[in-house]
């Protein structure tokens, strides 16, 4: 899988993206968490551009272009996003997010409403409201002194024991080459959307139009981990979830067919 060939101007940050697949099909677009880039993508990338239009996006500073960039956060990330997909001439698309990617995507989805954004999936996201053992792990990562220890503190439970090659690559190699600058503007945008809204959960309640979300997750597998989502459920109908059943943290690597699967299905009702 080649790296991203294109790159827009957003505000003076070049924004990497590739495409895959046929423009007149679906649009997915595929949205990283924090110190991620579109490799993590690379499995599932193919199973999607038999039957839809695929367009992965680096954030700004994450992409071919790792020039330091001045704080930016949702908001951001959100209008980088919609820079691209204008610029390419994407109307409706199905946007997909990983972990703390999902509060970018609901920013998005929220600004562009439910008829351009019918629908969304999320994945790997803490929904419920951050604890202060979380809070404390991110300020671990945040510091200059610990953040290399907290981050492997994360990688060993992303891991979660896992031998896959791909995992391990994703983490040792990947996410280890961002440097301590993001890793630390990370860690504040994480803990100040949690201060802002609570939970994603809570986040999602509050979008101006709702429309069906679908969580896939692998971690945690607590019963009332389960039960938080389920109970949003009872409440609204549009938010879903599956526990993948994954060993690791990284459904789109480790079960890229499941995750294709439930995209198509998504797709199949919203386009």
């Amino acid at each position: 899988m080649n790296p991203p060939t294109k790159s827009i101007d957003v505000a003076g940050h070049a924004i990497s993206y590739d495409e895959h697949g046929d423009r007149d099909k679906p649009t997915v677009t595929l949205l990283t968490g924090w110190c991620q880039d579109h490799r993590l993508f690379d499995p599932l990338v193919p199973l999607l551009a038999e039957d839809h239009h695929v367009v992965r996006i680096d954030w700004r500073g994450h992409g071919a272009d790792r020039t330091p960039v001045a704080d930016f956060g949702p908001p951001e990330q959100a209008s980088d996003t919609l820079a691209v997909l204008d610029g390419i001439g994407v109307d409706r698309f199905l946007p997909l997010s990983t972990s703390h990617g999902g509060w970018a995507n609901l920013e998005l989805i929220d600004r562009v409403g439910a008829d351009r954004a019918p629908s969304a999936i999320v994945i790997d996201w803490l929904m419920t409201p951050a604890s202060a053992e979380f809070l404390a792990g991110l300020a671990a990562a945040h510091a200059p002194d610990s953040w290399r220890a907290a981050q492997r503190e994360l990688f060993d439970i992303w891991l979660n024991g896992s031998s896959d090659e791909r995992v391990r690559n994703h983490l040792d190699n990947e996410m280890a080459a961002f440097d301590h600058e993001m890793w630390s503007r990370s860690c504040d945008v994480i803990a100040a959307a949690y201060g802002q809204w609570g939970s994603p959960l809570q986040r999602m309640d509050k979008l101006a139009a709702h429309r069906p979300i679908r969580h896939l997750f692998s971690q945690p597998t607590a019963p009332e981990y389960l039960q938080a989502q389920q109970d949003f459920h009872d409440a609204h109908p549009w938010f879903t979830y599956r526990m993948v059943g994954g060993e690791t943290h990284f459904p789109t690597l480790d079960s890229p067919a499941l995750v294709a699967e439930e995209v198509r299905a998504l797709a199949r009702s919203a386009f």
